[in-house]
């Protein structure tokens, strides 16, 4: 039993964490009928619903069969480089951080290893880096693009188009410096004979047609949440929709939803919830908080993770915009500042166990630079 506990707990570190935590703040407040209203139903039921498009979507290879279209039209190995960076910078504003590293991760790797040797061990780390920090950057851009924004956004009773406007100074600033990081990382790659991209070596498998009535339905229901995130119709339309269709003809999908999130933040809800019960505790991080909740979100970021932060801070300020920049910069730094960024490493041990330490190091470094240079815009705009 304690052999499964300890699995458990390594494979969902933040879940047991916030339930651990949930448990412990019942000790100070007792179970009652305000527990239901600590829950967020809204941005719960909308996370579930882009969730289980995204999954359909992916499952059924739309997201391979652009990339491959993307690609196999982009000539020269920078070339490649760049667009595997700029898809995941993009597609993470629409699919989320995390399924953009799951989808376009593994196809870098792919591709840097039909690269020649030397030239694939240049990028090889360099390249995962670069499409996790564009993925964390490139989905602070919009509400569904990560779960602390949806959340956030709702919270703070925002448009989707002020959301934008407060978060493009940073993700144009972010896009411009990934771009010059690719220029500058391939002035020091090797010159290589034969290192342009021999179209013919990418090694494409052909997939299967498309469904196309899961795709169109998906895309419909995917409209539908746009229309919910806009506040046009209320969260229960999509869910009852997608749940109908999904039991209805594509039942496969309902397992491909990531339910340890959405328990995560029901804990974390209920943690935060009793937390401003107890008045001690609440009065003391509302005066650490006053005036300084952006670079509190950062810090906070760095050891929970920007979507624990969002969630634990928003319950003891209203000021959500300071805590959406807050936490979107807080995705930098370190390895666990963004859950996502967990993904790429898992994909490079998964590769070779040996590169986890340089991984880890150029991850960090780069992250850094990133932080700053945000922080320095971030204090420029204010």
């Amino acid at each position: 039993m304690l052999q499964k506990l300890y699995v458990f707990f390594r494979k969902e570190t933040v879940l047991s964490i916030a339930v651990i935590l949930a448990l412990l703040s019942m000790f100070w407040v007792r179970p009652d009928k305000a527990y239901f209203t600590y829950i967020d139903f809204r941005t719960l039921g909308l996370l579930f619903c882009l969730m289980a498009i995204v999954a359909g979507l992916k499952a059924v290879g739309v997201f391979d069969i652009l990339a491959k279209k993307l690609l196999m039209g982009t000539s020269g190995t920078v070339g490649v480089i760049r667009l595997l960076v700029l898809l995941c910078f993009f597609l993470s504003m629409v699919i989320t951080n995390d399924v953009a590293l799951i989808t376009f991760v593994p196809l870098a790797l792919i591709i840097v290893h039909k690269l020649p040797k030397e030239l694939g061990n240049y990028w090889l780390l360099k390249i995962v880096v670069m499409q996790t920090i564009a993925a964390n950057l490139g989905s602070m851009l919009t509400p569904i693009g990560n779960p602390q924004n949806l959340y956030l956004y709702a919270r703070a009773g925002m448009s989707a188009a002020e959301l934008i406007t407060l978060m493009l100074p940073y993700s144009a600033t972010a896009l411009i410096l990934l771009l010059i990081w690719i220029q500058v990382a391939a002035a020091k790659a090797p010159h290589v004979c034969g290192s342009e991209k021999d179209k013919t070596l990418l090694g494409f498998s052909d997939r299967k047609e498309l469904n196309m009535e899961y795709l169109a339905a998906y895309l419909i229901l995917f409209t539908i949440c746009l229309f919910t995130v806009a506040r046009i119709i209320p969260y229960q339309i999509p869910l009852v929709l997608v749940l109908i269709y999904m039991l209805l003809r594509n039942r496969e999908n309902i397992s491909r939803v990531d339910y340890s999130l959405l328990a995560t933040f029901i804990a974390l809800f209920i943690f935060i919830g009793n937390l401003g019960r107890i008045p001690q505790f609440s009065s003391f991080l509302e005066r650490i908080m006053a005036g300084r909740e952006t670079l509190t979100a950062v810090l906070a970021s760095q050891i929970m993770s920007n979507v624990p932060a969002a969630l634990l801070l928003s319950g003891f300020t209203d000021n959500y915009r300071a805590l959406i920049v807050g936490t979107n910069i807080g995705g930098l730094g370190t390895l666990i500042a963004s859950m996502a960024s967990l993904i790429s490493f898992k994909y490079i041990a998964k590769e070779n166990r040996n590169l986890r330490g340089k991984y880890l190091g150029i991850f960090t470094a780069s992250n850094i630079i990133f932080i700053i240079f945000m922080l320095i815009l971030y204090f420029f705009l204010r």
